[in-house]
């Protein structure tokens, strides 16, 4: 049996404490075989796409202030691992996010100035192949079983119904921060579905400058799959509110 947690965007470190704390507790209960991390992993505030161009950044000034960042989603990445290795997890799996294609858009735009910032990649950056995960770029599927993974593609009102229509099979993504499910038949595949699992942000204002007070859909939440061996698969998507949720009737208590 194949059994899964996946976790959608953290944005470390923004990441909410509690509910952070919910998914490292889920992990020691369920022990899952696969751990799937769907991207957006640090808010790599830094270096965002939307503070202008990349170019206008002053390095003396800037990458100190990026070491700081890249050290502390790795805080938090050590967190998570720290379990993993506990229960022996040993199939990792990271899907890059659009915040973290900042970070390598920066250093595409910079490295031919400076050399140093080779190793400035997301994926130099938070060393994943040190830390046993399988790397997929940005919105490259990961498929097991009947089910693909994404970071995700689209962010209109109907995410779920798109993501579904477009890619034409089962699909897990984050990005979009909410929680979203749309199902469609199609003649030869039968029932194919689509899931959005929220996210791990911390969501109050004061993390969420940006949103400037106003109110969002955004939810935290994780999900816990389970293949059978002809590929089919069941999906939970775990909720959680003011960091609780409950796992196979148990509560859980990740902390405020």
């Amino acid at each position: 049996m194949k059994r899964a947690i996946v976790i959608p965007d953290q944005h470390f470190p923004l990441e909410s404490k509690g509910a952070l704390g919910c998914v490292l507790k889920a992990l020691e209960m369920v022990r899952p075989s696969h751990f799937i991390n769907l991207g957006d992993v640090g808010e790599w505030e830094i270096v965002s796409a939307w503070k202008g161009k990349y170019n206008d950044l002053n390095m003396t000034f800037h990458l100190p202030l990026i070491d700081l960042e890249i050290a502390a989603v790795n805080d938090g990445l050590d967190k998570i691992d720290e379990v993993l290795d506990k229960i022996k997890c040993k199939e990792r799996y990271i899907l890059a996010g659009n915040h973290d294609e900042w970070l390598d858009r920066f250093v595409e735009n910079r490295v031919g100035e400076h050399p140093v910032l080779e190793n400035y990649t997301f994926e130099k950056a938070c060393h994943w192949e040190e830390r046993g995960y399988k790397y997929y770029e940005m919105n490259r599927p990961l498929k097991i079983g009947k089910l693909n993974f994404i970071h995700g593609s689209y962010t209109n009102i109907y995410h779920a119904k798109k993501h579904l229509e477009v890619y034409g099979s089962n699909i897990m993504y984050g990005h979009c921060h909410d929680i979203q499910r749309h199902t469609l038949t199609k003649l030869d595949a039968g029932t194919i579905g689509s899931w959005s699992i929220g996210c791990l942000k911390d969501m109050r204002s004061c993390s969420n400058k940006w949103l400037r007070g106003r109110l969002n859909n955004w939810k935290h939440a994780f999900a816990i799959v389970t293949w059978w061996k002809n590929g089919n698969f069941q999906v939970e998507v775990i909720e959680i509110t003011d960091g609780r949720c409950f796992v196979w009737g148990e509560e859980v208590t990740g902390g405020s």
